[in-house]
């Protein structure tokens, strides 16, 4: 029997939610749900200001394009083996993802217990798992598929990383 993407997704979330912290005192896992509903979520320990970076991207590895992946180029995608899995999506993020400058850098003021969240498809140009988004922001593109299925007017309200910026610009030439 083959394992599904949510299996895999539910396998995944347990893993995570077994090891310690990655970041303490930086941010936490908020674990709510039973781990098959990947509801859990990442919450600040302290104050993170604009700009401020909230955590280096290391301990990568490479893998397949997956739900628990993160694009880092037009071609690759890495597992972030850290607390950052649970960053949820928001169509008004609290931070970027910043796979240029290998980061996760604030987009506003955070304060202690605050949500730390991305766009996904500020860095997925076409998601292995699309889904609902229900984040509720004003600019909500309601299904989350990639930045493949966006206009560029809908893209540009968002911070995005170069690979999707030029995958963009080769889709809108043809």
């Amino acid at each position: 029997m083959a394992v599904t993407e949510n299996q895999n997704a539910e396998a995944i979330a347990a893993r995570y939610h077994q090891q310690k912290p990655s970041h303490p005192g930086q941010f936490h896992v908020h674990r709510q749900g039973p781990v098959e509903e990947l509801s859990s979520k990442l919450v600040t320990d302290r104050e993170f200001k604009k700009g401020d970076v909230i955590a280096k991207l290391e301990g990568l590895s490479p893998g397949p394009k997956r739900h628990s992946s993160v694009q880092v180029s037009k071609t690759e995608h890495v597992e972030l083996n850290s607390d950052l899995y649970f960053m949820n999506h928001s169509c008004d993020p609290s931070a970027h993802m910043d796979v240029d400058n290998k980061c996760v850098s604030a987009l506003k003021d955070l304060k202690v217990g605050d949500e730390i969240n991305f766009f996904y498809p500020s860095t997925e140009w076409d998601m292995a798992q699309p889904f609902t988004c229900w984040c509720g922001a004003d600019k909500c593109i309601k299904t989350v598929t990639g930045a493949n299925k966006l206009t560029a007017e809908q893209l540009n309200q968002f911070v995005l990383v170069n690979h999707i910026k030029e995958l963009v610009a080769e889709r809108d030439q043809q």
